[in-house]
């Protein structure tokens, strides 16, 4: 990432991730087509239910991985291999970690969290039993965020996206033979789910126990360090605090769905997994510019990082709206293809016709984020996303809607509070002069040492 054409690298580092991201949105949606499909509209809204509860508790641990993988890749940049050893089996021993501790609070607390969420009845059993399989798999799920980390902040996403897309195909198999064919319901998605992340994780650290390079894992060598715990936390927490509280946003954002009844929670679902595939060129360039920045930071070429935060926005954007705009145009029958009912699709039509144009938002508020996380500055994006996305969002959900009881009200929460976010970032990243001050402390330096 730190020699070569700008574009082009960032292209090609972002191009399997684009990929990866669209195989894990296949996987997230076969659940809820199997689901939808063969055991109808009450069952796609126990599990439409799930999304943002488990967003709140996983996204905390995939945010440390990504300062991870902003460790990783520094220590890389500036060829400090020793560092990148210590740094990786850290990252490794912190998800062996999470991974328990995810799989005994979910099982314990999943049927707390969903009353607190207000979950109908009618809806709850069936919420609660595929929430406890599906957090058997939290380890599988968790490690593989980890290999994941380790394989981009070395540059390669190549992997990954292998190693994915034979988890997809696994997990739609799997949905089709435990649900249609053995009759195994809501809790054979889950299990299917569950397995499918373990075979992920389980491929990905054969790969990292046999590479020949400094990011290869020793499973004797899977111990903290206490240094690099300190900088992965400090780097990472910021990150993972902020995928939590836009995760318990949502969690509340649910809930006010859910006032609204089964089909509203069935049809609001059916459009959160389509959304997925906004997240396509959001997620593949935002990672990437975090990736090109740390590294090329740690090989101190500024001047690379400005040309590559370009390009990544421009794309990231583009691809986005582009794709907004399409879900305009087919909402109907994307959200058909989940539920047919038509109280199902037109709560799930009107929620996409009122978010898929704002995506350019989405896109631009997630790739500045990924920029500046690169730098290190993750308290930053963190600052924004949590007076945005939630003090702001939960509030004038809270306000609006006793107001104006209309599910309307909550729909536009989401582009609202994305232009606020963008708004924030534009004047950080062109008022706070932060690139120019490592161009300083390196000038600074050369100054010190007589160069």
């Amino acid at each position: 990432m730190t020699e070569g054409n700008i574009s082009k690298r960032i292209a090609l580092f972002a191009l399997p991730i684009f990929i990866g991201q669209l195989f894990q949105q296949m996987y997230n949606i076969a659940d809820s087509l199997v689901v939808g499909n063969f055991l109808g509209k009450q069952s796609l809204a126990a599990v439409s239910s799930s999304g943002s509860l488990i967003f709140l508790i996983v996204g905390f641990i995939y945010g440390v991985f990504v300062g991870a993988g902003v460790v990783i890749g520094r220590y890389y940049g500036a060829q400090k291999y020793d560092m990148v050893h210590k740094a990786v089996h850290t990252t490794v021993a912190f998800g062996l970690a999470a991974g328990v501790f995810l799989t005994v609070f979910g099982i314990i607390f999943t049927p707390h969290i969903l009353r607190l969420m207000k979950t109908p009845e009618d809806v709850l059993p069936e919420s609660v039993r595929y929430f406890r399989f599906y957090f058997l798999g939290s380890i599988g799920n968790v490690l593989y965020n980890a290999f994941n980390g380790i394989f981009q902040a070395r540059g390669d996403s190549r992997h990954p996206l292998y190693y994915l897309i034979i988890a997809s195909l696994t997990n739609v198999l799997l949905d089709l033979l435990f649900v249609g064919v053995f009759g195994m319901g809501i809790a054979g998605a889950a299990v299917a789910t569950a397995i499918s992340q373990f075979l992920s994780a389980g491929i990905s650290l054969y790969k990292l126990t046999h590479v020949n390079d400094v990011h290869r894992i020793s499973i004797k060598s899977i111990r903290f360090d206490r240094q690099l715990l300190k900088e992965v936390l400090a780097t990472g927490l910021p990150t993972g605090v902020q995928n939590s509280v836009i995760g318990f946003a949502n969690v509340i954002v649910q809930s006010n769905i859910n006032v609204f009844g089964s089909d509203a929670m069935a049809g609001c679902g059916a459009y959160s997994k389509l959304e997925g595939f906004a997240f396509l060129p959001v997620t593949s360039f935002s990672v990437s510019l975090t990736t090109f920045t740390s590294q090329n930071l740690g090989a101190k070429k500024y001047d690379r990082v400005k040309k590559g935060a370009a390009f990544g926005l421009a794309s990231g954007v583009i691809l986005a709206e582009i794709i907004g705009i399409l879900f305009v145009l087919l909402a109907p029958q994307l959200i058909g293809l989940f539920d047919k009912s038509p109280e199902v699709v037109a709560f799930g039509v009107k929620q996409a016709r009122t978010e898929a144009l704002f995506y350019c938002l989405l896109s631009y508020s997630h790739c500045m984020a990924g920029i500046i996380r690169g730098a290190g500055k993750t308290t930053v994006p963190m600052l924004v996303m949590l007076i945005c996305w939630c003090v702001i969002r939960v509030t004038y959900i809270s306000i609006t809607t006793r107001f104006i009881p209309d599910i309307s009200v909550i729909f536009w929460a989401y582009p609202l509070t994305w232009f606020l976010s963008s708004v924030a970032f534009t004047v950080y990243f062109f008022k706070a002069d932060w690139m120019h001050n490592f161009e300083r402390q390196e000038q600074k330096m050369l100054e010190k040492n007589g160069q």
